[in-house]
């Protein structure tokens, strides 16, 4: 199991600091506008809820060529724990979970589209490896909103074991694979000015062009998220001859990601992730909710929509939580298949634990 997860919890504990991101590649599943809404409409007072609920799809941005979290297939089929998160919202939105990739279509977007798909429309949210930032949720930024933090994550390096590479000091003099358009690219500026040392940066487009050039010797290492640097390094021709350093070059909370000034439609994707975090602490499962809806407490209850109104609240079926967790499980099952114990990545939670378990993993009260 990879020891990094202690490293990544000490990189984290500042929870109210927010940072940066990478991300990467591909082109649209299928091509945007008849069927992606203007934020003028919303502007119109039409939420993207409404929207979503008559085109009967949801549009999700993901990144798809990352294993574990978003990634297609040859047979076009995808899977991670970034498309799960789609999946979630979906079920809610739709009130079932039945056949549910039949009401989603899934947009693959480089780090430069992600951020315009949404503020034109052209996909409803953004579930792929981006990062919480001021910037990016200022209104005078991008103009962004974040929902809850499904992955915390940190900034890594991958290098050859043969390199010698040990640390961000051992860089000097070298060339590191880096994507471009992302804070990535800023986070590594600062680490190198910070140990005093040059670097020749290569620059990408995508995810998939740099860890190309790492794998032809064209770069002496590659920077980006820590978790991304584990799912691409099982890509490489031989695996074992590289190593992710134990060195965390910064703070990466990665979530779903909104337009901003729809709150109706910002509720519902918050809500839901909040939900999948919620069913974990309530050790609410796949295999367990329908029995679940008996239990007696009353918390539990309100949350699978067998009394109180909050799906009603939101624009939601009452039970889209019930529908929610048989689409996808709740985040510990989510996590486990597609990034822990269940995955080849076999990333060890850390951070991504539940709060009762040393984690930062807390969802506020299903009232």
């Amino acid at each position: 199991m990879r020891k990094w997860g202690s490293l990544l919890l000490a990189a984290s504990l500042s929870v109210a600091a927010i940072s940066a991101c990478t991300s990467a590649p591909t082109n649209t599943a299928s091509s945007p506008g008849a069927e992606g809404a203007s934020p003028a409409a919303t502007a119109a007072g039409r939420s993207r809820l409404d929207m979503v609920k008559e085109r009967g799809k949801l549009i999700c941005g993901v990144e798809g060529t990352i294993p574990g979290f978003s990634f297609v297939d040859p047979s076009g089929n995808y899977s991670g724990l970034d498309v799960d998160v789609c999946r979630a919202v979906a079920a809610a939105v739709f009130g079932t979970s039945e056949d549910i990739d039949s009401k989603i279509e899934y947009r693959n977007l480089d780090s430069t589209a992600r951020f315009p798909a949404v503020q034109n429309g052209e996909v409803d949210m953004l579930s792929r490896n981006t990062t919480w930032t001021a910037s990016r949720d200022a209104a005078g930024g991008n103009g962004l909103e974040f929902a809850p933090t499904t992955f915390y994550d940190g900034q890594g390096l991958l290098v050859s074991k043969a390199s010698g590479i040990q640390d961000v000091a051992g860089l000097a003099g070298k060339s590191v694979c880096v994507e471009t358009g992302t804070t990535t690219e800023l986070n590594l500026a600062s680490r190198t000015k910070e140990a005093g040392v040059t670097i020749n940066e290569v620059k990408f487009q995508d995810s998939n062009a740099a860890i190309a050039a790492f794998s032809e010797g064209r770069c002496d290492a590659f920077t980006s998220d820590r978790s991304q640097l584990a799912a691409k390094r099982t890509s490489l021709p031989n695996p074992d001859d590289y190593v992710l350093l134990d060195v965390v070059m910064s703070k990466e909370p990665l979530g779903p990601v909104t337009i901003n000034g729809d709150s109706r439609w910002y509720d519902v994707v918050k809500w839901v992730t909040f939900g999948l975090i919620q069913a974990e602490e309530f050790g609410i499962t796949q295999a367990n909710v329908d029995q679940m809806k008996q239990d007696p407490n009353p918390d539990i209850q309100n949350f699978l929509g067998a009394q109180g109104e909050l799906g009603s609240q939101l624009g939601l079926p009452a039970d889209f939580m019930v529908h929610v967790i048989k689409a996808v499980g709740n985040y510990g099952e989510i996590y486990e298949r597609n990034v822990g114990s269940g995955s080849e990545l076999n990333i060890s939670r850390g951070p991504n634990e539940l709060w009762t378990n040393g984690g930062l993993m807390y969802s506020p009260p299903f009232r």
